[in-house]
């Protein structure tokens, strides 16, 4: 395992605020996604396609036009990403194709685990979202999340996408704390956890799909879930 072990996870400081990624973390990014290009690339026929390699090949899309400035609407973003992924693969997409992948998060629900977790979180500390979403994109699906949240720092509101130091620095502006009184939690390898280890933050990684981390961004705590992440952060037995 390349992570930390839980008993080395230190909370002191206190942390004021647990700040969290979304898509992945949260909410179920890749069933969501994962089920639609299913489906889409049965509507065109295609058998020799399988959906994980189009959701790989629009993450290498999105690395590439996150990085670009000036900076682009995450909806722009998943339209061109996606319409690339699925090109490379000779399958093109329709305007209605498109329409309904970029309109998908917004249909997200969460995880099972992560109502209880937050709920039990929120009575000892204040609850941000980091996200690279719009506002618009984001607020349906943090609704259906289900439990209030203090802050939700956009890329569109900092004009910068993770793993950019910018939308974690324009975060802390807004809440008004300092780096070392938060704790981020992530599922995001590359997007969360880079940014999290070159700004020096602690971390907790929510490894969801039992993938391998990177020692080079350590350290960070590894975890199964959001109950994992909140094992750590409460007071014990709570």
């Amino acid at each position: 395992m390349s992570s930390q072990k839980p008993s080395l996870f230190n909370l002191d400081p206190a942390p004021k605020v647990i700040t969290f990624d979304c898509y992945g973390t949260l909410v179920q990014w890749y069933e969501v996604l994962l089920r639609e290009i299913e489906t889409t690339l049965g509507e065109h026929g295609v058998q020799d396609v399988d959906a994980p390699a189009i959701l790989d090949g629009f993450s290498a899309q999105g690395r590439r036009l996150t990085a670009e400035k000036p900076h682009r609407l995450y909806k722009d973003i998943l339209r061109s990403g996606f319409k690339a992924a699925f090109r490379e693969h000779g399958v093109p997409l329709s305007e209605d194709d498109l329409n309904r992948i970029v309109a998908l998060p917004m249909t997200m629900g969460p995880h099972p685990d992560v109502p209880d977790a937050l709920n039990r979180l929120r009575q000892h500390y204040k609850l941000a979202i980091f996200t690279n979403s719009d506002d618009d994109l984001i607020a349906p699906t943090v609704a259906r999340i289900g439990v209030p949240f203090d802050y939700v720092i956009t890329a569109e509101q900092a004009q910068a996408y993770k793993p950019s130091k910018q939308l974690f620095e324009y975060g802390y502006r807004t809440m008004e704390v300092a780096p070392e009184e938060t704790v981020h939690v992530a599922m995001g390898m590359y997007w969360d956890m880079k940014a999290r280890h070159e700004l020096g933050l602690r971390g907790i990684w929510v490894n969801r799909r039992g993938e391998s981390g990177n020692p080079e961004w350590l350290p960070y705590t590894e975890v199964a879930d959001l109950h994992g992440a909140a094992a750590l952060l409460l007071p014990r037995g709570q």
